[in-house]
């Protein structure tokens, strides 16, 4: 099994025990990356549940229960940071977001289902909120990931990852992310 179908195989485990609780999710970061932009490699599978503020414990307690924790104090961690790192049966790490901004719900709303691997249908966020995300992260490797994801999906909605991001670096006071964004959109036109 390769390591990328080793991840799907992950997420959809994880998946399948939000979903058996009726938690509302997607997949995001590098096996989003695989359906949206260039594929590459990727170590973990990331995704996004929704958890209200004050919210944290109740998620993150049980996902440390199902799951194991990848670290020692893996819940006052996820309180914090608002992030529950856990392994696998298989052993493969998952990072799990737990969102509540606007723009997470709205992602969380507008996933659809993609069949990844055979038999492993997940909820993943749209390119643009995948290119959103990319942007607002601006590391290099985000910024290529950003750029193929522009090139791969010319029909991408720019009014739309702008209305997103532009608030979200409004917050972060960088607009120079807004720019570079609306280069790398403009350019795969």
């Amino acid at each position: 099994m390769t390591v990328v179908n080793a991840l799907f195989q992950a997420a959809r485990e994880v998946g399948a025990f939000m979903e058996a609780r009726g938690w509302r999710y997607c997949i995001i970061g590098g096996l989003a990356i695989q359906r949206w932009g260039e594929p590459r490699a990727t170590l973990d599978a990331d995704l996004t549940l929704l958890a209200d503020f004050g919210d944290e414990e109740k998620y993150a307690k049980a996902l440390l229960e199902a799951f194991e924790p990848r670290m020692p104090n893996a819940l006052p961690f996820a309180l914090t940071r608002r992030v529950v790192l856990l392994r696998t049966a298989g052993g493969k790490d998952v990072d799990i977001g737990l969102g509540a901004l606007p723009f997470e719900i709205d992602m969380v709303r507008r996933a659809v289902r993609h069949e990844f691997a055979p038999g492993v249908v997940l909820p993943c966020c749209t390119a643009e909120d995948l290119f959103v995300m990319k942007a607002f992260a601006a590391r290099p490797k985000d910024w290529i990931d950003a750029e193929n994801i522009a090139i791969r999906n010319p029909h991408l909605d720019a009014k739309y990852v702008l209305s997103q991001l532009v608030p979200l670096c409004d917050l972060k006071e960088t607009p120079e992310i807004v720019a570079r964004a609306k280069q790398i959109l403009a350019a795969a036109k």
